[in-house]
């Protein structure tokens, strides 16, 4: 999503020496983050999306995920690099942002899947989330990612949802992973990538950069 790219790294120009500065200094930097209760703008369970047309929402998502970074701080242990999902945009785009908030920076950006549950019709849009056991779906919200595993995906990471929205997370075992059909090659054939289980499924060759980046105690924001 080059367009999101570009609104992240504007957004995060001004924040790059006060990453870590006090809520008010955000709200200067940021005039549109001034409500710092993201639970208030999150989707909830069962949420039904009717319109997946959307702009560049990323000043927006970006000052979302740092009022969800700011309220859980006591979970974040390691705040200067975050990632975030933007679910406005379709799965053929590169819409899993990692950023640098220290360095000012948009690190890298990747194709990433959502749910089978949020896209029965397989659109390439997640159109729906769901925090509920079994619906293989997507949730919004915010997360603190947790140790790292080798499971049937190998390398791969788990999330802890924070939020009411995300909650059921680590006992849905919704993680970061690898997957085939998370691949710019199937975007080419079917204009869209493939669909999880609910899990951030991301390309084989682009696990490694993630995981790297994501580590244990950083915070993963997903929006739409």
């Amino acid at each position: 999503m080059i367009s999101g790219r570009r609104g992240f790294l504007g957004a995060i120009a001004g924040t790059a020496a006060s990453a870590l500065l006090p809520r008010g200094a955000f709200a200067a930097i940021l005039p549109g983050a001034t409500d710092w209760s993201p639970i208030n703008r999150v989707l909830p369970p069962e949420t039904t999306l009717t319109d997946p047309a959307a702009g560049d929402r990323a000043p927006d998502l970006l000052s979302r995920a740092l009022a969800a970074r700011d309220a859980h701080a006591a979970r974040i242990t390691d705040p200067g690099v975050i990632g975030l999902v933007d679910f406005s945009a379709p799965s053929r785009s590169a819409r899993l942002h990692i950023v640098d908030l220290v360095g000012g920076r948009v690190v890298s950006s990747h194709l990433v899947a959502h749910g089978r549950g949020s896209d029965p019709e397989n659109l390439g849009w997640a159109q729906r989330f769901s925090n509920r056991l079994g619906s293989e779906a997507s949730c919004n919200g915010s997360f603190v990612i947790g140790d790292t595993y080798f499971g049937h995906h190998g390398r791969s990471r788990r999330l802890i949802g924070l939020d009411p929205e995300n909650d059921q997370a680590e006992v849905r075992g919704i993680v970061i992973h690898a997957a085939s059909y998370v691949d710019h090659a199937f975007v080419n054939s079917y204009g869209r990538i493939g669909r999880s289980q609910g899990c951030f499924a991301v390309g084989l060759n682009e696990i490694a950069t993630v995981l790297d980046h994501l580590g244990p105690g950083r915070l993963l924001f997903a929006a739409r």
